[in-house]
């Protein structure tokens, strides 16, 4: 015996499946199969309005607050071009300090010596080079 009007037809284009408990979506209002109801797997076009996530500026790193049924991108990109506090010229890339004495030199990696375990730039990074007292095995001067 056949029942004709039971079941929906999942709302997915590439799928159409006839599905006996179809689930509707909560964003979008469409009708899926168990395979299509997450947001991304039917990419709604909708989701925007039930994601409660923050988003955070890449450039400053500060959560963007975003009223609902407005579009995070949108709203990020917004704050980006007015009022983002951010400043290329106060990002420090170099920051690994050199602990040899009277040495100010710092750099992008840390250069970290083997036997005493100490942070020094490439011109002091070999042992005889900074006095190394981490170990007593002598070093060679090769």
């Amino acid at each position: 015996m056949e029942f004709p009007g039971l079941g929906e037809h999942c709302s997915e284009r590439t799928c159409k499946q006839l599905d006996f408990l179809p689930l509707k979506c909560n964003a979008c209002e469409k009708v899926f199969c168990k395979d299509h109801i997450r947001y991304d797997d039917h990419k709604c076009s909708s989701a925007y309005k039930k994601n409660v996530q923050v988003p955070v500026c890449p450039l400053c790193n500060t959560p963007i607050p975003v009223q609902k049924g407005e579009i995070p991108d949108i709203v990020v990109g917004t704050h980006m071009d007015k009022d983002c506090k951010y400043n290329p010229s106060q990002q420090r890339i170099f920051t690994n300090k050199c602990l040899k004495l009277g040495c100010k030199r710092k750099e992008m990696m840390k250069v970290v010596c083997e036997q005493c375990g100490g942070n020094f730039c490439i011109k002091h990074r070999h042992p005889l080079d900074h006095n190394c007292k981490g170990s007593n095995h002598p070093t060679s001067k090769a």
